[in-house]
């Protein structure tokens, strides 16, 4: 694998009909970058093909779990990969296609002057266009009270990111308990937390390419429980704020 500054994470359960595809967009890219695709063991095989892409191509690596454990677990498993093996950048992104590998010089670019860029769903009125009334107004809903509980004025739902590593301690995502899917608003909060520059990018999502939506009902509950939790103890930021001396090292 070659050791290059920039991390390219892809967490896939059941995307065998995107997986491949999406490799190789992120290998036309002009970006010095390597990738990693976790999978949870999907029944589908899509294990089997991102093993394929690690042997063919000497900048990707494969990892797998036992089964699905959670995409929150899922993105921390990634951030320690990267953390571990001293990568600089980390973009991390979905595999069915709703997030553009050809956003990634764009994200890439801001993160040269802030510590984390968001894909932002907000910032553009055509951004969810494709979308059906219903995956609209839950994610709209999500937005609003993410603004407005946690006072951030940030995509907090998002995966599609760019994190600058060397500038962030290991120690700020350790902070964070979630292991579904909000895991994304709480990540962002510690950061917001701790004061780390963030930017957003303008983002259009399509519909999937392939496949269905991975939220459950029940994912949805308990990130709302989650976030319910978190607003409610906002005064006791002192959990996820940690020491930003020696960042250089938290690797």
């Amino acid at each position: 694998m070659n050791n290059t500054q920039t991390l390219i994470f892809v967490p896939t359960y059941n995307e065998r009909e995107n997986v491949e595809r999406l490799c190789l967009e992120l290998l036309d890219l002009d970006i010095e970058a390597d990738i990693l695709f976790l999978d949870d063991n999907s029944p589908d095989g899509t294990g089997r093909i991102v093993d394929r892409l690690a042997t063919e191509h000497e900048n990707i690596s494969a990892i797998h779990r036992g089964g699905k454990l959670g995409i929150g677990s899922a993105h921390q498993d990634g951030i320690n990969w990267a953390y571990d093996r001293g990568y600089k950048t980390l973009v991390t992104m979905d595999c069915d296609f709703t997030h553009r590998p050809q956003a990634l010089p764009e994200f890439l670019r801001k993160s040269k002057d802030f510590d984390v860029v968001l894909g932002s769903r907000y910032m553009q009125d055509e951004s969810l266009s494709d979308w059906t009334l219903l995956r609209k107004a839950m994610t709209s809903l999500g937005h609003f009270l993410t603004t407005t509980l946690l006072r951030m004025k940030y995509d907090a739902t998002g995966a599609f990111r760019a994190y600058r590593l060397d500038n962030i301690p290991r120690e700020t995502f350790t902070r964070v308990r979630s292991k579904s899917y909000s895991f994304f608003f709480e990540s962002l909060y510690a950061l917001h937390v701790n004061r780390h520059s963030i930017a957003e990018v303008p983002i259009a999502l399509p519909a999937r390419t392939y496949g269905h939506s991975k939220m459950r009902a029940s994912d949805a509950v308990g990130s709302l429980v989650r976030l319910i939790i978190l607003a409610s103890t906002q005064l006791m930021t002192s959990r996820y704020k940690v020491s930003r001396e020696g960042t250089d090292n938290a690797r």
